[in-house]
């Protein structure tokens, strides 16, 4: 079975069992449109993978785990795309949470997913108390203060921020927690897998400030120009694209070499540059850049 499919099976069978029966229906519905949605589910794939290196000797410890990553992350997509933040109207090619239900719904739908994914592992840790204490501090750390993905949010409403800072809470966090949640669901430790999802992590978030520059709405499957819409740090600014591009390239070079030596580590490579490829594609980078070279020649030749 494939990682990304096991997630899929994992997500699904968690989330009903959580959503349970007589609970409002348009609530369930919002936050069914937030989860199932296209997501590339890599922070539930990651876990899963490290676990695989590490024995993975309690695999339904390690579905909850991974789930309850995923639905972190989906609360945190359906809070980003409301009008108080981003007023995304879409989000992977369909209508945003808020657009579809209601911002009231949306708003009740993230927080939602938030309490479902502490509930999908502590229903699964039972039977080891003790990896259950650490994972649950893994993902609380993941999630809030004061480097976790809510203090990510919270960095774009500062007068100022630290371009690093900012990514590794926005995004990294959850990815270091998606790496150490596949150890500690095995009983191991979890610091010789925290390097790649740091970096990975940081890769996903300069990753997403190039394609808000160089993507479209209808390949990207939600808005962009929205960094420089809002004010908010991005690499791309920051760097320049080429710098940003370059940066991408040695994040990913950074996360393949930080895998631990295991059985595993040519599939986690493989892993890597499989991402790496999907979220930044050589092709759309010189097709950009093509077309910017052609526009600006253009200009220069054309007669006044």
């Amino acid at each position: 079975m494939s990682l990304l499919i096991r997630a899929e099976q994992a997500l699904s069978g968690h989330f009903e069992q959580a959503v349970g029966v007589g609970a409002p229906p348009r609530l369930v519905a919002a936050m069914r449109h937030a989860v199932f949605s296209g997501g590339a589910r890599i922070r539930p794939q990651l876990c899963m993978a490290v676990a695989a290196a590490c024995g993975d000797d309690a695999p339904a410890l390690t579905n909850a785990a991974a789930v309850a990553l995923e639905l972190m992350h989906c609360a945190s997509l359906v809070h980003d795309d409301m009008p108080a933040f981003d007023n995304a109207d879409t989000r992977r090619g369909r209508p945003s949470v808020h657009k579809a239900f209601s911002e009231p719904l949306a708003l009740l739908a993230g927080d939602g997913l938030i309490v479902m994914a502490y509930r999908v592992m502590l229903q699964a840790g039972a039977q080891h108390s003790e990896r259950l204490l650490a994972l649950m501090d893994n993902l609380t750390q993941g999630v809030g203060l004061p480097h976790g993905i809510v203090a990510g949010q919270a960095w774009e409403c500062e007068t100022s921020a630290d371009l690093g800072q900012y990514q590794r809470a926005k995004t990294g966090a959850l990815f270091v927690s998606a790496t150490c949640a596949g150890a500690l669901s095995c009983g191991h430790a979890p610091e010789p897998w925290a390097s790649l999802g740091a970096s990975l992590g940081e890769a996903y978030q300069v990753a997403d400030d190039i394609r808000d520059v160089i993507a479209d709405a209808a390949s990207l499957g939600k808005p962009v120009g929205q960094d420089a819409l809002h004010a908010r740090p991005s690499s791309a600014q920051a760097l320049g694209l080429e710098g940003a591009i370059a940066h991408f390239d040695h994040l990913i070079e950074q996360a393949a070499s930080s895998i631990p030596a295991c059985s595993y580590r040519d599939m986690l490579r493989q892993l890597v540059q499989h991402e790496a490829e999907r979220l930044v594609p050589k092709a759309l980078c010189e097709g950009y850049f093509k077309a910017h070279a052609s526009r600006a020649s253009g200009r220069i030749s054309t007669p006044h």
